[in-house]
């Protein structure tokens, strides 16, 4: 897994598993993966799905790269302290899994709670289960 900095200003974790390096072989069976995890967490809850792909395709000024044939975000959240307003800013958080043609490109953008970025890391490694 490598930090990486998107559009100059987003700190972002992502990581590229082979197909090879998985038994998931779509989007869907990550997001089975990654809903049991957090169902066995303390904390994190899960909140839903956004099928970014489905949507963009859905746009007539929709742009899609020809590598890309699946794009979802896994939303869920950890917070555990509500102390300002503004905190809701940074919540929830959101696992975006890109299906290429042999592997999957799964990233998140770095958490202000460090604890939530070490599991969502731990999660993402998991997904590569061979």
């Amino acid at each position: 897994m490598k930090q990486i900095t998107v559009m100059g200003k987003y700190p972002v974790y992502t990581i590229k598993i082979e197909k090879s390096e998985t038994s998931y072989q779509s989007v869907d069976e990550v997001f089975t993966y990654l809903k049991k995890q957090v169902d066995a967490h303390p904390i994190a809850t899960y909140i839903g799905q956004f099928d970014h792909y489905g949507h963009t395709a859905s746009l007539q000024a929709g742009e899609i790269s020809e590598d890309i044939k699946d794009a979802k975000n896994f939303i869920c959240c950890f917070g555990k302290v509500l102390p300002k307003p503004e905190v809701l800013a940074v919540r929830p958080r959101s696992i975006g899994v890109a299906e290429m043609k042999d592997s999957f490109v799964v990233s998140f953008l770095e958490a202000p709670n460090p604890d939530a970025n070490a599991t969502m890391e731990q999660w993402v490694k998991g997904i590569a289960n061979l």
